[in-house]
């Protein structure tokens, strides 16, 4: 009730005040380039959920959203270019999607005081609000996603993975390189051999890994793949017979473009995922009548329900609910980007919020804080069936080894404040 009230207290303010000013939201996007095909239906929903904003709500509070869109082509000195060239127009957020740019943001962003949200990427650390003040990274981040598989892996084989071998077939970059420390720790821990097989951009050419695949015969394969070589990769694994079922992407090689190309032979494929799959939330019912049947979307509306579109919508959504509270605690709808970074730090997604969005069980609840930046990090694993060419989620939401976790984000984070004269916070 109080939060009803204070809605309509903030419309009433609106509608007695001056005009406002756009909401701007700078989207960092990627459609050329070799990692176009995951770059486009994640723009594609980021901008399509705040367009049904706009086209439905008439905005946010009110107050219409401005999405900038800036290609990177996934080049971390393009995506620093956009920033600087977009946050004076009075950007609230950023989600640069992609690990590389990440990390060149993190000072920037603190300095400008403007959010940052690396959903599902970029500096894993940077869970700790206590060091990292304006950058978030929930609901889940790599170090969930390694443990996530890891647990999952557990759960199929009777808690039992000592004397296991597991492959990790990885982008030779920062952004793959995010889950090895983690999977180092868990195999001290579980007993399992862990083996590294880098993958260089853009990942064409992978036959000298997948033959020492064949050669050692690992019990699984883990992947931290993007672009074409996840479609590579799974083909590749299909060549050598390597059992779909046993090999495991993060939730960046686990879209409809990476299996497709394999046919059949990508039945099987599982990836990990903090979201739900598919087209079945109300939301997207929405989405087609008020965006797509009317000609407003951001693409040719094709991609409605996919992987990364529904990453992109969510990514969307939890921008949009972060700059509702700002508006809603400050009493008006022309909210600053430290108004809205307060607001993500006080999230709280209930069940109850994500149905009144049309979004039921499209992903965890949580709730920010202070020094948790980053969620709960619950994951879950979904699985291709290449017959109806469907994603599946074949396990809930599940809690990841927060004690191995938790020692790395420390460790991490306490490396960075030091190298970087940071005081922490949230004392």
């Amino acid at each position: 009730m109080k939060k009803k009230m204070a809605t309509l207290a903030l419309g009433a303010l609106m509608a007695a005040g001056p005009a406002l000013a756009d909401l701007v939201i700078p989207s960092l996007s990627y459609r050329t380039g070799p990692y176009a095909a995951g770059g486009i239906p994640f723009a594609d929903g980021y901008a399509d959920y705040f367009t049904l904003l706009n086209e439905r709500d008439g905005g946010i509070g009110g107050v219409p959203v401005n999405v900038i869109e800036c290609e990177t082509g996934y080049n971390t000195e393009k995506g620093v270019e956009c920033y600087e060239s977009t946050k004076g127009e009075g950007a609230l957020i950023y989600q640069p999607l992609s690990t590389g740019i990440t990390y060149q943001l993190i000072p920037k962003v603190t300095a400008d005081d403007i959010p940052l949200h690396t959903m599902g990427y970029g500096r894993t650390s940077a869970r700790n609000g206590k060091v990292f003040s304006h950058v978030f990274n929930y609901p889940a981040n790599y170090w969930d996603g390694a443990s996530g598989a890891i647990n999952y892996l557990l759960d199929e084989n009777g808690g039992d993975l000592n004397g296991k071998e597991i492959a990790l077939v990885y982008h030779n970059s920062a952004y793959g390189k995010e889950p090895i420390r983690t999977l180092e720790e868990l195999s001290k821990k579980h007993g399992f051999e862990l083996s590294l097989l880098p993958v260089d951009h853009p990942g064409q050419e992978q036959k000298s890994q997948w033959l020492q695949i064949r050669r050692e015969k690992p019990d699984f394969v883990l992947m931290w793949g993007w672009g074409v070589m996840n479609q590579v990769a799974i083909q590749e694994a299909a060549n050598i017979r390597f059992p779909m079922e046993n090999f495991i992407g993060v939730w960046w090689s686990g879209a409809q473009h990476d299996v497709l190309p394999a046919g059949d032979k990508a039945n099987g494929y599982k990836a990990v995922t903090f979201h739900a799959v598919g087209d079945d939330f109300p939301v997207f019912d929405d989405i087609r009548t008020h965006v797509v049947d009317a000609g407003k979307a951001a693409g040719a509306g094709d991609q409605v329900g996919t992987v990364l579109y529904n990453r992109g919508l969510y990514s969307a959504m939890l921008a949009a609910e972060a700059i509702k509270d700002a508006q809603e605690a400050n009493g008006t709808g022309d909210v600053t980007p430290g108004m809205v970074r307060d607001a993500m730090e006080q999230l709280n997604i209930t069940e109850e919020r994500m149905a009144s969005l049309g979004m039921p069980n499209f992903g965890p609840t949580f709730q920010v804080s202070c020094d948790n930046h980053g969620g709960p990090g619950l994951i879950g694993v979904s699985q291709w069936d290449a017959g109806t060419q469907t994603w599946n989620l074949i396990s809930d939401f599940k809690p990841t080894d927060g004690e191995v976790i938790g020692a790395l984000v420390e460790e991490d984070s306490s490396a960075y404040a030091a190298e970087n004269n940071v005081e922490t916070r949230c004392n």
